[in-house]
């Protein structure tokens, strides 16, 4: 099978990530674009560079797509660029010229413009830094209250709003392209929701043209990744706090059973019961709220006793937002990791954590190196660094960082029976998110 994949930009998650999937089945011939096509968290992707490449690929069965890396140049840009909707216009019609020649199926995403809830501009617009949480109260009330009364200069409200109706109306053109035919899959990802605002109208408004919404962002190119495989698995999700699985996790704006049933369907997975299951996804769900240890939200850690089970299985750590529950972490290293387990995450929300980790057990066909590559990767990260040394970091010192991941390497090595050497980076110069190659 031979799939074509365009990322949302370069970072781990979205271009390491889906790479260390599809070499889990030998049966897949999978064409990524060279990283350095791709955006970053300063610079926009090389679309043009993009096409030409797409245009080169030889015939594909299907063809992933993170539509804002072809309209605007990223996720980031798609909030940035000062584009007009003609001039992305010209630009996708290009892009539709492409895609009709290449006869694939097309399993494609856009995001509904996300509103971050504080005056933090790293990833928008200069005026966030000021306006930022000033503009999250404006649409969470004009959607509630249909007013709000909050100034903001005429000069910034309009340019925002302008961009935000730019985006909506090319998320209304991709629509069209569905209703031709063009596109197989279309998804439009709600990042960092709450329960109103101009996203969650916009959301509505698609969904009541035909479109689907699905709450997340980073994990959905997984999700489709999933989505394409071809094999068919049935899911039984095992909620180890089941009286709470009612409860909305950080950043979403639907519950976590919710979440869980949603990506599983989005992937292709079909859902049963625990008795007639190929494989068992354990949720370490929260209780009363979720945690999230970067910001110090504390929440209760897991303290169950845990059992590995007779049935294959996949553990989603989620107890957290951003990092693993180092109790319930414990308790599976305790338990060990036999030839029935098939994956774990705890990466950033609970939407990442789930969207990711079921791509990778529809992928996993044996116990490979490859396999075993990949569940390093994701217990050195979502654990040992979100969960535990990056606490320990002021800044992104690659050295010290190596020095204190050492003793973990040492459990991952002994938990898989596999050994490697580790290379750390920060490839967007910042501690939110590492880079872990392993030799």
């Amino acid at each position: 099978m031979k799939i074509a994949f365009v990322p949302i930009d370069n970072r781990p998650v979205c271009y390491q990530l889906p790479r260390m999937i599809a070499a889990l089945n030998s049966e897949i011939e999978f064409f990524i674009p060279p990283i350095e096509f791709l955006g970053d968290l300063k610079k926009s992707a090389k679309v043009e560079d993009l096409f030409e490449w797409l245009n080169k690929l030889p015939e594909l069965d299907c063809i992933i797509l993170s539509l804002d890396t072809l309209a605007y140049g990223g996720l980031i840009p798609s909030r940035r660029c000062k584009n007009s909707f003609e001039e992305i216009k010209q630009r996708l019609l290009r892009l539709k010229e492409i895609l009709a020649e290449k006869k694939a199926k097309i399993f494609a995403f856009s995001s509904v413009m996300r509103i971050s809830n504080n005056n933090i501009n790293e990833e928008e617009k200069d005026y966030w830094s000021l306006y930022g949480t000033q503009i999250f109260r404006y649409s969470y009330d004009f959607h509630k209250y249909g007013i709000s009364k909050l100034y903001i200069p005429a000069e910034i409200l309009q340019d925002y709003l302008a961009t935000r109706k730019r985006n909506f109306t090319v998320n209304k053109l991709y629509l069209d392209w569905q209703k031709e035919g063009l596109i197989d899959t279309l998804i439009f990802s709600k990042d960092d929701c709450a329960e109103y605002g101009f996203n969650v109208m916009e959301a509505k408004e698609l969904e009541s043209l035909g479109g689907i919404t699905k709450t997340g962002a980073d994990e959905i190119p997984l999700s489709l990744l999933a989505r394409a495989c071809r094999r068919s698995i049935s899911v039984a999700p095992v909620f180890l706090e089941p009286e709470c699985k009612n409860l909305i996790s950080n950043y979403e704006d639907i519950s976590i059973e919710k979440s869980v049933l949603g990506q599983l369907e989005l992937a292709g997975c079909s859902v049963t019961d625990e008795k007639n299951a190929d494989v068992l996804l354990y949720v370490n769900n929260f209780k009363k709220n979720q945690g999230e240890i970067v910001m110090k939200k504390k929440t209760e850690a897991f303290s169950g006793v845990w059992h590995a089970p007779e049935k294959q299985y996949i553990a989603a750590d989620v107890r957290f937002a951003n990092g693993a529950d180092n109790e319930f972490v414990k308790q599976l290293f305790a338990a060990g990791l036999d030839e029935k387990f098939l994956g774990y995450s705890a990466w950033n929300t609970s939407a990442n954590t789930l969207g990711s980790l079921i791509c990778a057990m529809k992928y996993t066909t044996c116990k490979s190196p490859e396999f075993k590559r990949l569940q390093a990767v994701r217990l050195l990260d979502d654990w040992a660094y979100q969960a535990n040394v990056r606490q320990q970091l002021e800044i992104p010192d690659v050295n010290v960082l190596t020095e204190k991941m050492k003793p973990y390497e040492e459990q991952v090595k002994q938990l898989l029976q596999f050994d490697f050497t580790a290379k750390y980076s920060f490839p967007w110069e910042r501690l939110f998110e590492v880079q872990i190659e392993l030799s």
